[in-house]
């Protein structure tokens, strides 16, 4: 069981302050050699298995975090992250659409942590390269096999959080960052971007009128506390209930959460993207609208999300055809996993060149 502080200004200030000491120990070594810094970019950019991992543990021996990078955390639950897995294999294509319409940009209104992305202009400038790269490790954290012996959901996340640390180091290195922002990636943003994937993506649900129980609830964000633990985030950061997790929402939204010229710009390019692609009869405004419900108007007045609201009718419609949604039979997990999966590659075949 994780112990928690309470979580306070004074906790959060702290750590607000801190990053990934291993992983930024590991970054500043690896950047020092321009031999064993081709060496990691080879790794980050290959495919993902078992053989590969140990590749990595191989080629650079005597770094905890990466020895390590398969153990579950003691508190662990694996029958939960089964049921976890389950209940994201059920409900995959509108949790990748939550990720557009709520999470992201969720994140962006905590103006200081959402000024890493800005400064690294990835996000603005491959703005669909890096929301395919996002979903698609989800998809891969979330499959039914993904923790198991030849899972790569270990894998992943490590290469996420090695590239976190390679983030601060250009960030910090580009003497654009300035120290009353924190650190940079540092450890309340982790959190809240934590919160955003999973109780978020949980809250957005029920909006839009899918009945999730509690047990579907505390298997989901379970998946995602642990996802957190391996990607480095401190664990009396990684609330232990929902409970906590609100809470915990709640004082990073009012410690981060205000109006920023550059989390208005990432969220225009996000919405230009995500209305880019739109295939449905819905209409810019209606997607607009709807994200606007999701965020509330306060957030999405803060990003300078523009449209109509979303008319009563529509969205009785949507929450009525969710519900019944809700109700259908389950089928079997893992087929449902691949054939969604499956569905989205096909639907995106940038996908092509990562797999």
């Amino acid at each position: 069981m994780r112990n928690h502080n309470s979580y306070s200004n004074e906790l959060l200030d702290r750590k607000r302050l801190l990053g990934d000491a291993q992983a930024d120990e590991f970054i500043r070594y690896i950047f020092r050699d321009p031999a064993k810094k081709k060496q990691l970019q080879d790794w980050m950019g290959g495919a993902s298995g078992t053989l590969h991992l140990n590749l990595i543990q191989d080629t650079f021996p005597g770094f905890s975090f990466i020895d390590k990078a398969t153990e579950l955390p003691t508190w662990a639950q694996p029958r939960l992250m089964k049921t976890g897995a389950v209940f994201f294999a059920r409900h995959s294509e509108i949790i990748l659409s939550l990720l557009g319409l709520l999470s992201l940009p969720y994140c962006y209104n905590a103006a200081n942590g959402a000024m890493v992305l800005y400064l690294s202009e990835l996000i603005r400038k491959q703005t669909t390269k890096r929301l395919f790269d996002t979903a698609v490790f989800v998809w891969e954290v979330m499959g039914p096999d993904a923790f198991s012996k030849d899972g790569i959901a270990f894998e992943e996340i490590l290469k996420v959080r090695i590239m976190h640390a390679a983030v601060r180091y250009y960030t910090l290195q580009s003497g654009k960052w300035k120290d009353n922002w924190g650190f940079p990636i540092n450890q309340e943003d982790m959190a809240g971007t934590n919160l955003s994937f999973s109780l978020i993506v949980i809250r957005g649900l029920r909006m839009l009128g899918y009945s999730v129980s509690e047990e579907d609830q505390a298997a989901f964000m379970h998946i995602w506390a642990v996802v957190g633990y391996l990607s480095g985030l401190d664990e009396d950061l990684i609330p232990e209930n929902s409970k906590k997790a609100q809470q915990l929402d709640n004082i990073i939204k009012r410690r981060q959460f205000t109006v920023s010229a550059h989390g208005q710009e990432l969220t225009r390019s996000l919405t230009a993207h995500i209305l880019s692609v739109n295939k449905s009869k819905a209409t810019a405004n209606d997607i607009l609208g709807l994200m606007r419900y999701l965020l509330g108007k306060e957030m999405a007045d803060m990003l300078a999300i523009n449209a109509p609201e979303l008319p009563a009718y529509k969205l009785r419609l949507i929450r009525i055809l969710n519900l019944l949604r809700s109700f259908k039979p389950q089928g079997d997990a893992k087929q449902n996993y691949l054939a969604a999966y499956a569905a989205f590659k096909n639907q995106n075949p940038e996908l092509s060149k990562r797999n």
